[in-house]
């Protein structure tokens, strides 16, 4: 189930300036929301560990099957797969000490919010990191407009 949680601009601030993170949702198929999200961080210098228990890499780049399997510890993560891996990915995270989550819209629930919560994570949810990391491009830039002119960005 989808939550109604809404984001506060603070969190969103501070997952931006996270430079190491990991990407759980990568996919073989390239129409994939995780592989924009993907492209679009490297492209803007974010280093990015993709995740997918499927692949051996993505785009050229060592992939993960979990993070507990990362060469190194990272800053945040993102997830873009079902709301039920999510809740297993924040388990995780939090046996790891990563305190820092954005749930790309659809894959959070009340439960994984919870589990940030009982487990001192900040998080992000119901927002696409695509209308806030810089530049924002293509169809985000309109779609951010829109919401800024409706007063529905995260404050």
């Amino acid at each position: 189930m989808a939550s109604k949680h809404i984001s506060l601009k603070k969190d969103v601030d501070e997952f931006l300036a996270l430079k190491k993170i990991a990407l759980v949702g990568v996919s073989r198929k390239s129409v994939k929301f995780g592989n924009s999200i993907f492209k679009e961080l490297t492209k803007r210098n974010y280093t990015v560990f993709p995740l997918n228990s499927f692949l051996t890499q993505y785009e050229g780049v060592p992939c993960y099957p979990d993070l507990k399997s990362l060469p190194e510890k990272v800053d945040g993560i993102i997830t873009v797969v079902k709301p039920e891996k999510t809740e297993l990915v924040i388990k995780e995270a939090a046996e790891l000490g990563i305190k820092k989550i954005w749930m790309q819209q659809g894959s959070q629930s009340e439960r994984a919010i919870e589990l940030c919560k009982e487990n001192n994570i900040s998080f992000v949810a119901n927002e696409c990191i695509l209308m806030f990391i810089e530049p924002v491009e293509s169809v985000h830039k309109f779609h951010r407009f829109i919401l800024k002119l409706f007063g529905k960005m995260p404050k």
